[in-house]
């Protein structure tokens, strides 16, 4: 959740840690620090705030002597309030060690107490602040210990998660990198290295990274790297690896016209989806290819269950996923938030396919629930958005969603991206079983369709933006769905309390009569999604049960409805059936933004959340 950033070379090292902070913003964050060694010195900065406060004070202090190594870290508060005293990087007593930490360490009480004990004065309340004491302790220990030695010494002793840089005054030529369980990446520059926690702090500068193993521990120069583990050698045996090209360019992270990420990303679904398609899409057998799955039809057909682990945005898509994979491959699918699959001691399915979702590939709560998977002999894959991420590498294959890179803290084209990768591995595995050719090719129509249809409604978008002005007063919303609907009720539900901050609930519509209706009244509207089903009789009649009720309807349909029995309607095209819940969003993405807008906002970084989720 928190963002690392870490650089040795000769360039000035400030601005560079000064970008790739800005560069990972949008995982969400409460204060900044660097540290740098300039002159033979330790020279911390830290702010509680905004990366601008932090680059603010670093210009004041009209610094000239360039620094060419340093660490930066912006933090999301776990252990201790977001202010200065507790922001990173933190140092030991004769600010010698250095070091920034994205992760919870479990045993930081005992540590702590620990230090005390020994006469340890502690400056802050992080769990963070222990490390940097116990690395010290291990150098003046052993005056011809490295600094990887004490680093690889002290996490010994820790139990926990850490994504870990830590820099040494008295060995200013090498930074020393760990990893457990929160992400770290190597970006590998011609006499210069960089080190993030995220590739989108590294692509304006090299597009050639190398993402640390869970227990490794790398030490770098600027001319080279090497790698060993907590436990012995290194899993390369040399210390290297090949590089891992990153599929992204510094230009993608760029805001171009958009005054914000949110709406530039909604813009880009349509090219988001074109390329989850691409090459996926099989005319002549009226099914799709995924080659990332690495099961030949005797396997997927095998398969008797399918369930899909997702947090948030992703287990909405998870549902949409499961609802496809029932309609077109008729087999029994559901989806489960991935928070509450391990603590449950699940029943694993050896004959079930278990989908892990995650946009970052790093979500710490999807991620523990593959490991669990695995240890109880699950057949797991991953779907996610980021190569070379810790549930990719972990299952070992899966679905690429060919979204881009995703910056606002909101998912949009992501949990697009998603739903048609779901749509492609229900339509494959229907195409084994009993779905015919004609119905095989009526589904892959209405996939390359998508994007014609999504870009119309995007260039309806004033309209949605004018209902979402009438409405944005609001203090309360329902979000109102029915089987297909109700993922795409509960998303939109989630979008609006995300980004606007108004307090959204989402319903099926079968379950308004029995308790919700009590809160129908003319302040609290309903936003009632209808495809084009054999259920839309009924939605009308919820509807008008609102409506006798003086409760404000906002419709969201494919199909005809009772001209003015909605207050607002928003038209969605119509697709094929099984796929209509995946346009259905992109209006509801759109009425949450505005509402957002409207209410001033500060969409891409909404308040207490983050983009990537790696502490439980």
């Amino acid at each position: 959740m928190c963002g690392i950033v870490g650089y040795i070379g000769k360039r000035d090292a400030t601005p560079v840690l000064l970008e790739g902070l800005h560069r990972l913003e949008y995982r969400g964050y409460d204060s900044a620090g660097l540290a740098l060694v300039r002159r033979g010195r330790l020279q911390i900065t830290k702010t509680a705030g905004r990366v601008q406060d932090l680059r603010d004070k670093i210009d004041d202090g009209r610094q000239t002597t360039k620094a060419t190594i340093g660490i930066g870290h912006t933090r999301w508060a776990t252990h201790g309030e977001p202010n200065e005293r507790n922001a990173h990087p933190h140092t030991d007593t004769a600010q010698r060690i250095a070091l920034v930490h994205n992760g919870i360490i479990e045993n930081a009480d005992q540590l702590r107490d620990q230090l005390t004990g020994a006469g340890v004065t502690l400056v802050s309340d992080t769990d963070t602040e222990a490390l940097a004491h116990m690395i010290a302790a291990e150098l003046a220990a052993i005056e011809s210990a490295s600094l990887s030695d004490a680093v690889v010494r002290t996490l010994r002793r820790v139990e926990g998660a850490y994504g870990l840089v830590v820099l040494d005054l008295k060995n200013p030529d090498e930074l020393v990198v760990a990893r457990k369980g929160s992400p770290i990446v190597l970006g590998l520059g011609e006499n210069e290295m960089f080190v993030a926690s995220d590739v989108a702090a590294l692509v304006r500068y090299t597009r050639q990274v190398i993402y640390l193993e869970d227990g490794e521990v790398a030490t770098i120069s600027a001319t080279d790297y090497r790698t060993t583990t907590l436990s012995g050698p290194s899993v390369s045996g040399d210390g290297h690896r090949t590089p891992t090209t990153v599929d992204a360019q510094a230009e993608d992270y760029e805001l171009g016209p958009y005054s914000d990420y949110m709406r530039k990303e909604i813009h880009e679904q349509p090219d988001a989806i074109r390329r989850a398609v691409m090459g996926r899409l099989d005319e002549r057998f009226a099914t799709a290819k995924l080659g990332g799955l690495n099961f030949d039809p005797r396997e997927l057909r095998n398969i008797k269950r399918v369930k899909f682990l997702g947090c948030g945005s992703a287990y909405y898509a998870g549902q949409m996923g499961a609802a496809l994979v029932e309609e077109l491959a008729r087999i029994p699918a559901d989806a489960e938030p991935a928070s509450e699959f391990r603590y449950r001691s699940p029943v694993v399915d050896p004959d079930a396919l278990y989908v892990a979702v995650s946009q970052s590939g790093e979500t710490s709560d999807t991620l523990m629930a593959v490991q669990e998977l695995k240890r109880k002999g699950g057949q797991v894959m991953g779907a996610v958005n980021v190569v070379g991420s810790a549930i990719g590498r972990e299952c070992g294959h899966g679905i690429f969603l060919h979204a881009g890179p995703e910056v606002a803290v909101a998912s949009t084209k992501a949990l697009t991206n998603m739903a048609v990768n779901f749509a492609l591995l229900a339509l494959l595995l229907g195409r084994v079983r009993d779905l015919s050719a004609a119905q095989g090719e009526r589904v892959v129509r209405g996939l390359r369709g998508l994007p014609s249809q999504v870009t119309a409604m995007l260039n309806a978008e004033d309209e949605i933006a004018a209902i979402a002005s009438e409405f944005a007063d609001a203090d309360h919303m329902f979000f109102i769905g029915r089987v297909r609907g109700w993922p795409v009720a509960r998303e939109g539900a989630q979008k609006l309390k995300e980004i606007s901050y108004v307090h959204a609930e989402a319903y099926q519509a079968g379950e308004l009569k029995h308790g919700p209706l009590a809160l129908i009244a003319p302040d609290m509207p309903s936003v009632v999604v209808i495809p084009s089903d054999d259920l839309v009789a009924k939605n009308i009649s919820t509807i008008e049960q609102i409506k006798a009720r003086g409760g404000p309807v906002i419709a969201v349909t494919s199909t005809d409805i009772p001209a003015g029995l909605a207050d607002a309607l928003i038209r969605v095209p119509r697709t094929e059936p099984e796929l209509e819940p995946i346009l259905f969003n992109i209006p509801l993405q759109l009425l949450a933004y505005h509402t957002a807008a409207k209410l001033g906002r500060d969409i891409d970084k909404p308040r207490n959340l983050a983009k990537s989720v790696t502490v439980e």
